[in-house]
């Protein structure tokens, strides 16, 4: 599978344009990149800060007849965000349920998932920041990025091509495979 890139400079949020493109157009799967949000959304309505360098993307893909639960794709996505962290970091990467990737106990990477629906078809979004090179200070629950624990810089690119090669081959897989084994293929 092939997902469509859509490039931004500055968005209010990935997310919502993920939703307008499903809503507008036949495009049944892609990636939205941008360089800047005003309003990214993490879980439960939470602010995202969006500092130029990071990354901000937005998977979208047509689903049919799966059989998993939201908490079971939820944990999915983190995986491949694990996956992709793995590159850059040999160390640990733990996952703080439901959808954020912790190094030393610092967040590093949230996930927030939505259904949308247009017409009869079903689409999952699945909206990724990962702290690349600067981190938002939040009280309470602290964060870091890739630059600061590997002291190594990383082309924006790379990192979102290698994102998009990990759901190209992980999306039809999600279609045909159960939860079980799709987690044993990731792990």
């Amino acid at each position: 599978m092939r997902l469509k890139k859509f490039n931004f400079k500055i968005v209010n949020s990935t997310n919502d344009i993920a939703i307008k493109i499903i809503k507008s157009s036949k495009c049944k799967s892609g990636i939205i990149v941008a360089e800047k949000q005003r309003k990214g959304r993490g879980q439960y309505g939470k602010k995202w800060t969006s500092y130029k360098g990071n990354l901000f993307v937005s998977i979208f893909f047509k689903v049919e007849k799966i059989h998993l639960s939201l908490k079971q794709i939820t944990y999915l996505n983190c995986l491949l965000v694990k996956k992709l962290l793995s590159f850059y970091y040999k160390k640990k990467i733990n996952i703080k349920k439901p959808n954020d990737l912790l190094i030393n106990k610092k967040k590093i990477s949230g996930i927030l998932q939505e259904i949308v629906n247009n017409y009869e078809e079903t689409f999952i979004i699945v909206g990724i920041g990962i702290n690349l090179v600067r981190s938002p200070y939040i009280i309470d629950n602290p964060t870091t990025n890739l630059y600061e624990i590997t002291k190594k810089k990383f082309d924006i690119n790379d990192v979102t091509y290698k994102l998009k090669s990990i759901y190209e081959n992980f999306i039809p897989k999600i279609q045909k495979n159960n939860f079980k084994k799709l987690n044993k293929n990731l792990i």
